[in-house]
């Protein structure tokens, strides 16, 4: 197991922290990659009956590392940097037990949207959250363009998808995203308990009720992560997502009204 990703088993639960505090969690390829295997690993383990999900520090996941991506746009190692984020949407698409995710602090990008592919989300009142795909240029990810609005409904998921503005953790709980929102002392405790009282249930049962509930979904998410993937690779390294990641790296809003138009 990676120092990126933390792993812990306590009554058939295994809790997987993401642990770069420094970097709020980002995704860099290595912990895209270390997830997707612990992931697998889980699954494929008879003594893990749910997978619990978490953060290190102030953060749950500030989502892609920035750094990585702005590299990417310039074209350095266009294949590896994809294969991670795609391994892990593969993983979480796949995952046949129950996961729970405690949401412990500011979630971006796919610190959000992997919630989508989650049965239990919990969240700490100090959770903030944010799909930032207009504000980098580019379209939404891990099929978020068709888990979110069946989790949130249409026009909450329109607004998040399309503003890229912030998302309290009541706001989150009103519209569906997570289902409880604790005290951060309590966050993990909470998610935990619950995790445990799904854990103590026959494998093969958890198993089979989550099929049911996923199976009519994967022609969906297939759909819209061909979709998704296609639009991104369009805009990626285009003029709207250059301006967000050099604005990024000079601390300054993006400034998209002086782009070229259509843009």
């Amino acid at each position: 197991m990676s120092d990126l990703l933390l792993s812990e088993d306590r009554d058939r639960v295994r809790t997987l922290t993401l642990n770069r505090p420094d970097q709020l969690n980002a995704f860099n390829q290595e912990l895209y990659v270390a997830l997707a295997e612990a992931l697998r690993e889980a699954d494929e383990d008879p003594g893990v009956a749910v997978v619990l999900l978490t953060g290190t520090g102030r953060a749950f996941s500030a989502g892609t590392d920035l750094v990585e991506m702005k590299q990417t746009a310039a074209g350095a190692d266009d294949a590896g940097a994809s294969h991670g984020f795609v391994g892990l949407v593969d993983s979480l698409a796949s995952f046949s037990k129950p996961l729970v995710v405690a949401v412990n602090g500011l979630g971006l990008g796919i610190g959000v949207t992997l919630i989508g592919f989650a049965d239990l989300a919990f969240a700490s009142t100090g959770a903030r959250f944010k799909t930032p795909f207009t504000t980098l240029g580019v379209a939404p990810e891990a099929a978020s363009s068709f888990l979110m609005p069946r989790l949130v409904g249409r026009q909450n998921a329109a607004w998040m998808l399309l503003s890229a503005e912030w998302i309290s953790a009541e706001e989150a709980r009103e519209m569906g995203l997570v289902w409880r929102v604790t005290g951060p002392d309590e966050l993990l405790a909470t998610a935990r308990s619950h995790a445990a009282t799904l854990a103590a249930r026959p494998i093969s049962s958890l198993v089979a009720v989550k099929e049911t509930m996923t199976a009519p979904l994967r022609p969906g998410i297939a759909a819209a992560r061909e979709l998704e993937n296609a639009k991104f690779a369009e805009l990626m390294g285009a003029p709207a997502n250059v301006e967000a990641l050099v604005a990024f790296a000079e601390g300054r809003e993006p400034d998209f009204a002086s782009l070229p138009p259509g843009a």
